[in-house]
Parts: structure tokens; C-alpha cells; sequence
């Protein structure tokens, strides 16, 4: 698992470790029941917190990506079909909102917009 702390960023070290674990869990990186490391091992590598790596672990668990088992550590949860396609939507919807941010600043229309779509798809 490969983990890369950008201090540079503005976002928290918490939501980095558990946005790029979330992603390699939905991208199939990260495999159903692999064990992830111990939350120690892991601020260690990272040389962070132990409170900062808990915290993106208790996230990625509340989320339902991760489950604990007490004594043996964290793995990758069943693969819900459901909340990865919300986790999608979610992404796509951020995209929508940007091509529409931009498309507005460049004067097009949903029509220009549609058929661009069309061109690319395409492809």
C-alpha cells in the first residue's frame, strides 16, 4: 500500500491517508479482506501521529471500506456495490459541476457542451 503525504496540500494528513486508501480500495489496489498496517506501523512509516492515522482508519470504518477485527488489525471490507456507485456519483457530480463552472466562463451551452460529449464519447 502506498501512501504519499503532500504537506503542501492545505488538506488535513488524516483525510489524505483515508482519501488515498478509499481510492485504492475502489479501485481494486487494495483487495476484499487484505490486511492493511497496523495503525502504529503506519504512522511510523509516515512518521505522523498514531491519532492522525486512528482518525482516517475510524473514518474509512465508519464508511464501511475497512472493518477491525480485535487483536489481529484492519482489513478491506466486502466490496458494497451500492456505496462504491454513490462514491462515483459523488465524483461525477464534482466534474459536472466544474465543466459547467467552466463552460459558463467560456460562454457555451448545454447543446455545446452535450456535443462535445457526443464527440468524446465517441472516440
Amino acid at each position: 500500500m502506498n501512501i504519499f503525504i503532500d504537506n503542501k496540500s492545505g488538506a488535513p494528513i488524516y483525510d489524505q491517508i483515508y482519501s488515498q486508501i478509499k481510492n485504492q480500495i475502489i479501485s481494486g489496489t487494495l483487495q476484499e479482506d487484505e490486511a492493511l498496517p497496523s495503525i502504529r506501523n503506519l504512522a511510523k512509516d509516515l512518521r505522523i501521529s498514531v491519532v492522525t492515522t486512528k482518525r482516517a482508519y475510524d473514518e474509512l470504518e465508519k464508511e464501511g471500506f475497512i472493518y477491525t477485527v480485535a487483536a489481529k488489525g484492519c482489513f478491506v471490507a466486502p466490496k458494497n456495490v451500492e456505496l462504491l456507485r454513490e462514491e462515483n456519483l459523488k465524483k461525477i457530480e464534482d466534474y459536472m459541476r466544474k465543466i459547467a463552472q467552466l463552460a459558463a466562463s467560456c460562454n457555451l451551452t448545454k447543446r455545446d457542451i452535450l456535443e462535445m460529449f457526443d464527440i468524446i464519447e465517441e472516440e
